[in-house]
């Protein structure tokens, strides 16, 4: 079965970095859509970042725009999100996802639009 594992999180201060890295075994779709989501406790699950390798599609929540960069290494079947520019309200558990479908990617989807999903990372940003 599809596995997805992220790492990379942990305790920064605000204005630094953290590289995220979600590993897929099993994956086999020639074309995907790979998203970032983060929850913070007492809210919603937000979709951050969201990458389509089949026709190229890019998202981006106005939240993280300019500051977050997400990428792919197919080579290594992982995925990435390296995260510049870090504030406080960046504190969450992060979380990657995976569908062959494009409908994730799209401006309009979420989470319900992703088959597989890691188990969260934690990333903590302090003022």
């Amino acid at each position: 079965q599809v596995q997805l594992v992220e790492s990379g999180g942990g305790s920064v201060q605000a204005g630094g970095s953290l590289r995220l890295s979600c590993a897929a075994s099993r994956y086999t779709y020639s074309s995907n859509c790979m998203g970032w989501f983060r929850q913070a406790p007492g809210k919603e699950r937000e979709r951050v970042a969201a990458l389509y390798t089949g026709a190229g599609n890019i998202y981006y929540a106005d939240s993280v725009k300019g500051r977050f960069t997400i990428a792919e290494d197919n080579a290594k079947n992982t995925r990435y999100l390296q995260m510049n520019s870090l504030k406080p309200e960046d504190t969450a558990m992060y979380y990657c996802a995976a569908d062959p479908l494009i409908r994730g990617c799209l401006p309009w989807g979420g989470q319900t639009d992703f088959r597989y999903w890691g188990q969260g990372t934690q990333v903590t940003v302090s003022s």
